[in-house]
């Protein structure tokens, strides 16, 4: 059984200032996603996922998805404010004047229905490596649909962060080789003028933390078994009850692989990537993005061109 690669892809990007899903950042126009739907194609994966919003489908066809999909078995759905919401859900969430999908177990939940087999979770503004695909697709396609043996990929906290702004990570806690907690920092940043130091805290809740940039920390790549769909509806059922009428509130993935712990319902086997991570938080970090990926092939990592077709 071949494991399918689920993208997170509907996000809005305010800090960056566009639709960063698709725009090119390879030789020959290619985007970030190209890289990672070719890397999981060389990693084993049999299918990729994307979850769209409804407003970039046109640019989203024309600028990545039909040129992978003349490479490789790819579909995508949509991820709106009012999906899996009841008609007086909607009107709740109307009231509230809630513009934006409501996060990432809530994007998961959406493609739901495509998803048959083990599947991989990426974001789609993010580069991962294809060592990190790799174990993934190895460790995915030797579980069946029922296991409770899930699996995330972390990445050392170092070599995640962005001289062009604060980052959002997961921070893990580890037990026994498997994941035991993950705890949102929302705003993690090197100190000093322009983030020019060599420091790194977190501001959580108000409490400035020292980081030592060794920790582990989630970036959204996780591996499921479709088992895994049951604590997540779960989750989102509690998380509607107290969160329909904020504007802002967000159903994180992280959160809901943290509850499913916590609860017994499943086990997150832990693997730990040296991959340096580069991704689109920023306008700036396009350019730093471009020259990596030119890095990349200039080295022969990547292919002069990346697709036959």
């Amino acid at each position: 059984m071949y494991p399918t690669l689920l993208v997170l892809a509907a996000g809005i990007g305010s800090r960056y200032g566009g639709v960063k899903q698709i725009d090119a950042v390879g030789k020959n126009g290619e985007c970030l996603l190209d890289f990672s739907a070719f890397d999981a194609k060389r990693s084993g994966f049999g299918k990729v996922v994307f979850i769209i919003r409804k407003d970039i489908e046109k640019d989203f066809r024309e600028r990545l998805f039909d040129r992978v999909a003349r490479n490789m078995d790819a579909e995508y759905v949509f991820q709106t404010p009012d999906t899996l919401l009841t008609a007086e859900e909607q009107k709740i969430a109307q009231e509230a004047n809630r513009a934006k999908p409501w996060g990432t177990v809530h994007a998961v939940l959406c493609a739901k229905e495509r998803i048959k087999e083990p599947f991989a979770v990426i974001n789609a503004d993010d580069y991962y490596g294809r060592s990190a695909f790799e174990t993934l697709g190895c460790y995915l396609s030797s579980i069946n649909n029922d296991s409770a043996e899930h699996a995330m990929v972390g990445y050392i906290l170092g070599n995640t962060m962005s001289r062009n702004g604060s980052v959002s990570r997961g921070v893990c806690e580890v037990y026994d080789g498997c994941l035991k907690s993950i705890t949102e920092n929302t705003k993690i940043y090197y100190t000093g003028e322009n983030f020019s130091g060599n420091e790194i805290e977190s501001n959580l809740d108000g409490k400035i933390i020292k980081m030592t940039g060794n920790e582990t920390v989630s970036m959204n790549l996780f591996g499921f078994s479709p088992k895994a769909f049951e604590s997540f509806e779960e989750y989102w059922a509690d998380f509607k009850k107290g969160s329909l009428a904020l504007p802002k509130a967000e159903a994180l993935l992280p959160v809901a692989a943290s509850e499913m712990i916590e609860k017994g319902e499943g086990r997150i086997k832990m693997f730990t990537s040296e991959e340096s991570w580069f991704g689109m938080t920023y306008p700036e970090d396009k350019q730093v993005v471009k020259v990596e990926i030119a890095k990349k092939t200039e080295s022969g990592y990547y292919p002069d061109k990346l697709w036959e077709k």
